[in-house]
């Protein structure tokens, strides 16, 4: 073969259209509300910085829509990503694989504890089949984008083929795009798939250059032999494809889960719309370094909903500059500490929004009269 017949080198291989075009919409925050935002909560009837994080997300949220006050994130919805993992195989958790679609199915009953978590904070909860390894019924709040069932065991071969996680990506954005359509103004990642938590310190080993070990955790509660077993699995996968942080396609096709790629879609197009996301646990970090190695400005758009108990959530969102908004050692996924955080994001907007001036309401400003 020739230099000129050559293959292509993998991270110079074009995105889809739909992900290309997604890419270029994706912008950061505007720098004329960012400070519009910053003028006005130093305005407030409060001492300045008192809200701590809740007045920079009240500057993010003002920056993303370009204006400010932003708009009221009343309008939520938490979209849970559901899909199955061949790494389950090696032994990486004692939960049956056959759990991802039960718990889907308990999601569609309305009995799990996102269910009511979403009801407390009245947030809209759709589920997205892009890979459980079983057939599901159609049912109202289930979204049916099945790549295929379940990814192959990446300690054997790719999770699944580049050609797959595109169409994954792709579905991600066009989820994002349809719930915004329906009138969502904040969206929430959520997830479901055993064995997920594997993929995800895969991909945050491969994106933040982290030694598997300090990015693994305990996911579902496994004890400390099945937790060496899990990072020795990872250790295995990584050396057999040796994926490139520079081709986030492939580290996905190597390493990553259908729900990570969806996930990944999802964030971007919130970007693209300038819609907020709020990133639940371990996962959505994962993906969110996916789509930020594809759009660094994503990140204009994430707020860390919580800081999970598994390690290499904590990593990622330190390498994305995201602070979590709570804390509470929650580890179970589903988009709970995504949804535990919305109220805090409505606050910090409603803040900038409906709090009285000094000025406005006539009470002195200790800063203006030292």
């Amino acid at each position: 073969m020739t230099e000129a017949q050559s293959p292509e080198p993998e991270a110079q291989r074009p995105l889809s259209e739909a992900i290309a075009t997604t890419v270029a919409e994706v912008s950061g925050l505007d720098t004329d509300a960012v400070s519009t935002a910053r003028q006005r909560q130093d305005s407030l009837t409060k001492p300045r910085g008192s809200l701590g994080v809740l007045e920079d997300i009240s500057v993010q949220l003002s920056g993303l829509a370009g204006s400010c006050p932003p708009p009221l994130p009343d309008k939520a919805t938490i979209a849970v990503f559901a899909a199955d993992h061949g790494v389950h195989a090696q032994g990486v958790t004692p939960w049956p694989q056959e759990v991802t679609a039960q718990m889907v199915g308990n999601f569609l009953a309305g009995g799990a504890v996102i269910n009511a978590i979403a009801a407390e904070v009245n947030a809209r909860v759709v589920i997205i089949d892009i890979g459980v390894a079983a057939e599901l019924d159609d049912h109202p709040m289930l979204l049916a984008h099945k790549v295929r069932a379940g990814t192959a065991d990446m300690t054997e071969t790719a999770a699944m083929s580049r050609a797959e996680v595109i169409q994954a990506v792709e579905t991600g954005i066009s989820v994002a795009r349809r719930l915004v359509s329906d009138g969502a103004q904040c969206l929430v990642t959520g997830d479901m798939g055993i064995a997920n938590t594997t993929a995800s310190a895969a991909l945050i080993a491969v994106f933040t250059g982290t030694d598997p070990a300090l990015v693994t955790g305990r996911g579902t509660g496994i004890d400390t032999a099945t937790l060496d077993t899990k990072v020795e699995v990872i250790r295995r996968a990584l050396a057999l494809h040796q994926p490139d942080p520079g081709d986030p396609i492939g580290v996905l096709s190597a390493v990553g889960g259908l729900e990570h790629a969806g996930l990944t879609g999802f964030l971007l197009g919130a970007a693209a719309l300038r819609i907020p996301v709020i990133l639940d646990g371990v996962i959505a970090a994962a993906a969110a370094l996916c789509a930020h190695a594809l759009a660094a400005d994503s990140v204009a758009a994430m707020i860390a909903g919580h800081r999970s108990t598994e390690p290499g959530s904590q990593i990622a969102l330190q390498h994305l500059g995201l602070r979590a908004l709570v804390d509470l050692d929650l580890r179970l996924g589903e988009g709970s500490g995504g949804a535990l955080a919305l109220p805090l994001v409505r606050s910090a907007a409603r803040v900038l929004r409906e709090v009285a001036s000094f000025d406005s309401a006539g009470v002195v400003d200790k800063e203006q009269h030292q």
